[in-house]
């Protein structure tokens, strides 16, 4: 293993990650759905129809890509200690199929649409549905953060606050999760806040693997 490629294509693809869910979980939803208003979300549906396709696009695109960095950063982290990047593993590839047949409730609205009289209480309700898919795969997002910020505390080359910052993450993401779960569907965005730690392991990863050669006998618990 190259550990310096490793790090440079894990953060590269990590990186990658923030456009695609920003274009997919914020700006499609935010253009087409009117909150109260089914009528007008239709009618935005059927005027941004292939918009809200490359959402659905981009949310498979998402789940590929996050395959991709969860694997990387597993082989880069295993030395550490294995049962702890095998829980980021697992915590994170339990998202994937859940992200994944999540986007069948925005398929079945764009079937819905279509019809000469669309029924606007079943596409409000795979429309939540959808929102509720994304709230139980973040509840997932969150979790693989914490043994991912563990490996990266112990890790000498790594500075232990990104560590820290990661920990954070993970609670910022459940904070917003179980909250709207519990309740009533009022929403919290804490984790708007707690990213930083992603960000901070993305810049570490781009910089350093791109930088001098990483020795794998650094990357050792202190």
């Amino acid at each position: 293993m190259n550990p310096n490629k490793t790090a440079l294509s894990a953060g590269i693809l990590y990186l990658l990650l923030i456009p695609l869910g920003i274009f997919g979980i914020l700006y499609v939803p935010e253009q087409i759905i009117v909150a109260d208003d089914i009528d007008r979300t239709i009618a935005n549906l059927l005027e941004n129809e292939l918009l809200f396709r490359y959402s659905i696009l981009s949310a498979f695109l998402v789940q590929l890509v996050n395959v991709m960095v969860v694997l990387l950063l597993y082989k880069l982290l295993k030395g550490l200690n294995k049962s702890a990047a095998v829980l980021m593993l697992v915590f994170f590839l339990v998202s994937v199929p859940i992200a994944f047949i999540n986007e069948m409730n925005n398929l079945a609205v764009l079937y819905l649409v279509h019809e000469n009289s669309p029924p606007a209480e079943w596409i409000s309700f795979f429309l939540e549905m959808h929102r509720n898919g994304i709230v139980i795969a973040q509840i997932f997002w969150g979790l693989w953060l914490f043994p991912m910020g563990l490996l990266v505390y112990r890790l000498g080359p790594i500075p232990k606050v990104i560590g820290v910052l990661l920990m954070i993450a993970c609670m910022g993401y459940l904070f917003d999760s179980v909250f709207y779960l519990l309740s009533f569907n009022m929403r919290v965005e804490l984790s708007q806040f707690t990213f930083i730690g992603e960000l901070a392991i993305i810049t570490w990863l781009i910089v350093n693997g791109a930088g001098k050669k990483l020795d794998l006998k650094t990357l050792t618990a202190r």
